[in-house]
Formats: C-alpha cells, sequence, structure tokens
C-alpha cells in the first residue's frame, strides 16, 4: 500500500501561482511513477502530469505544457507541481496518484494504470 497526501492547494488570482505537493509513505519503492490528475466542477477527471520514479521522465498535458512543472524529491519522497500562469480554468481539485507498472509518453496520462490516490487538495483561482 502507499499513501499519499496532497497540499499547498489554495485561492490564488489569476495570472498567479502555486506549488502543490504530494508526500508519499508506505511501500514507495515500488512506485514507477507519480501523477498529478485534476477534476473540476460538472468536468470528469483529466490528466495533468506525471513523473518516473527511476529516470525522472515528465509528461505533461497540452493545457498545462509550459506552465506547469513535475519535480520529485526522492530522499523525502514528495512530488511537487508548481504551476506558473494560473487561469480560471486550472481550477480544479488536484489529485495525485501513484502507479506501481511502468508508463511511458502514451500511457502515463491513464488515471486507470495509477493504483493509489491522494484525497486531493482545491485550487482555486479568481479571475
Amino acid at each position: 500500500q502507499v499513501q499519499l497526501v496532497e497540499s499547498g492547494g489554495e485561492l490564488v488570482e489569476a495570472g498567479g501561482s502555486l506549488r502543490l505537493s504530494c508526500a508519499a509513505s508506505g511501500r514507495t519503492s515500488s512506485t514507477y511513477a507519480l501523477g498529478w490528475f485534476r477534476q473540476a466542477p460538472g468536468k470528469e477527471r483529466e490528466f495533468v502530469s506525471a513523473i518516473t520514479v527511476r529516470s525522472n521522465s515528465t509528461y505533461y498535458s497540452d493545457s498545462v505544457k509550459g506552465r506547469f512543472t513535475v519535480s520529485r524529491e526522492g530522499a523525502k519522497n514528495t512530488v511537487y507541481l508548481q504551476m506558473n500562469s494560473l487561469d480560471a480554468e486550472d481550477t480544479a481539485v488536484y489529485y495525485c496518484a501513484a502507479a506501481a507498472y511502468y508508463c511511458g509518453v502514451l500511457t502515463c496520462s491513464n488515471g486507470n494504470l495509477y493504483d493509489y490516490w491522494g484525497q486531493g487538495t482545491q485550487v482555486t483561482v479568481s479571475s
């Protein structure tokens, strides 16, 4: 089992920045990738970004590419999502997820491949 706890979500003005954190505990040695997903009210969950644990390969959705940066600090078992140039469309609950098995450029965006999920953190961008 892997436990994930997100933090850092808050209300921010459009154009501002936030950094989300996701602290992992438990059997983290079995984690292949850590991903960020988000879900806005009335919308389906969507992929935001992912990073693989061994190679630190990173993946982004087109909607956040160039604005968001995913990173991880192995010693702390923590993954971060630096979000810049936020706009109202970024408003959502952001979830951290851990995948135990391989995913790559075409598959890390698939939420069904992730085995563990955090409770989410709310990001609200005021316009």
